[in-house]
């Protein structure tokens, strides 16, 4: 099958299948004398594979160690164990942080009861005074982060 076959088997992008295959989670398909890709049953199984960790917000890099494994099906799976268990740790560290949002944006929502003129609105004149108080921070010579990661994912910003 060709890519745009591939794309509605896996009902997947046909640029998100490229991409993976530039990532190294798909394996090149070979070429028709057209020069054509032809993507076998296999390419469909792999591919519904990654879509579907990556479904479960694993990374990239996660996805890599897992098909490893998926590769080498003699292999013992107690890094699988200790990714998974690690992966189970960011999604609860995401879940406390979404949840501290929602407080802020629970307490940021309690700030307008009523509808008025957008000058007086109670919501954006918090966000104004919370983004001037952000910006006096971000310009101090102290470096966000400097201390380690404190078990947060370095990749997402936290709110104080």
């Amino acid at each position: 099958m060709k890519i745009g076959e591939l794309a509605l088997a896996a009902q997947t992008q046909v640029e998100t299948i490229r991409y993976y295959e530039r990532e190294g989670l798909l394996p090149q398909a070979p070429r028709s004398e057209g020069n054509y890709r032809i993507y076998g049953p296999e390419h469909v199984e792999r591919l519904a594979f990654v879509r579907h960790c990556r479904s479960l917000d694993m990374t990239l890099d996660e996805i890599r160690v897992l098909l490893r494994f998926k590769d080498e099906p003699q292999a013992e799976c107690g890094e699988v164990n200790a990714l998974l268990d690690e992966h189970i740790g960011h999604v609860a560290t995401r879940i406390r942080e979404l949840r501290q949002l929602e407080k802020q944006l629970q307490a940021l929502r309690q700030q307008c009861a009523g509808v008025r003129d957008a000058e007086h609105c109670g919501i954006l004149n918090k966000l104004v005074q919370a983004s001037s108080a952000t910006s006096i921070r971000s310009a101090s010579p102290h470096v966000s982060g400097a201390h380690g990661n404190r078990g947060r994912r370095a990749n997402n910003s936290t709110t104080e």
